[in-house]
């Protein structure tokens, strides 16, 4: 297993990998960044993303936290599950709590975007998370809801997979040409820089984790409906999301009734690049709540 630094030593910026292993199940490796030292705080990144998501807000909350940007499986530099591990929720909450325990990671506070969020929410119900902080997490729309959102994860694949790369650096040089490529989750493309959108666009064509995560994501199951009593939860919605509507908001303070809920103004699906300084302030603010 790759060496792993205290909990609460400072860690340089790299990227590493970690190791994990499950009685009976074969192992699996995680890409991950760690930075900073304090409270731990994980975070998890939306589908056909990578950690690199979090960049923008990685400096705010490296300075008073501990924070460990993780690769889904199948997503950014982290392989797909291994034959026979499934990636339903009752297999990959067991999985990431092992993944925290092979980090040296005791029950931290989990901020997770869309797929992520919806993951930090499992973990925080079964025990394995202080704190969440969900940004439009995924499991609160309807049947129509989720299709429309699948269609355009599909179209965004799609899109992802046919561009060809030289034209992808062309137009990731350009303003309009970021809009065109990430529009569907920034509300300020622009803000993106032209290295982040041709990586997130190669992260997006290359995810084997895309297709048995979407897949498991079209049972009527995969819907988040029991409330987290005993943990502080904030649920952040962009009010400019195009992928999952903040109307769906509602539904998860209807679900999560001690939850906060906080609008995202001028924010897309993935806030962290539209308005890093209010995404910090709120995974602080629910940490500093425990």
């Amino acid at each position: 297993m790759t060496s792993v630094a205290s909990p609460h030593a400072p860690v340089p910026p790299t990227e590493s990998f970690v190791h994990v292993t499950r009685a009976g199940q074969p192992g699996f490796d995680l890409a991950y960044e760690r930075r900073g030292s304090g409270e731990p705080v994980v975070l998890l990144h939306g589908i056909g993303h990578h950690w690199q998501a979090w960049e923008p807000v990685l400096s705010i909350l490296s300075a008073s936290c501990e924070v460990i940007a993780v690769d889904l499986p199948g997503f950014g530099a982290s392989p797909e599950l291994p034959d026979g591990v499934s990636y339903e929720l009752d297999s990959v909450i067991p999985l990431l709590s092992s993944a925290f325990d092979a980090l040296e990671l005791e029950r931290p506070h989990v901020v997770g975007n869309s797929l992520g969020g919806l993951l930090a929410l499992e973990l925080a119900l079964h025990g394995h998370a202080r704190s969440v902080t969900a940004l439009s997490p995924a499991g609160f729309w309807t049947g129509a809801e989720r299709r429309y959102a699948y269609a355009v994860l599909m179209g965004m694949r799609a899109g992802a997979k046919g561009i060809p790369d030289g034209l992808l650096q062309r137009m990731a040089r350009s303003a309009a040409g970021r809009a065109a490529l990430t529009s569907t989750i920034y509300a300020r493309p622009g803000r993106r820089s032209p290295e982040a959108v041709v990586a997130e666009t190669r992260s997006m064509r290359a995810a084997t984790g895309f297709a048995p995560t979407l897949k498991v994501g079209r049972s009527p199951d995969v819907i988040f409906k029991q409330d987290i009593p005993d943990v502080p939860v904030t649920i952040g919605w962009g009010d400019k999301d195009r992928l999952l509507l903040r109307r769906q908001g509602a539904r998860a303070k209807k679900a999560i009734p001690g939850a906060r809920l906080v609008p995202l103004p001028g924010c897309g699906h993935v806030p962290m690049n539209d308005d890093p300084a209010l995404v910090a302030r709120l995974v602080l603010e629910t940490v500093r709540a425990v």
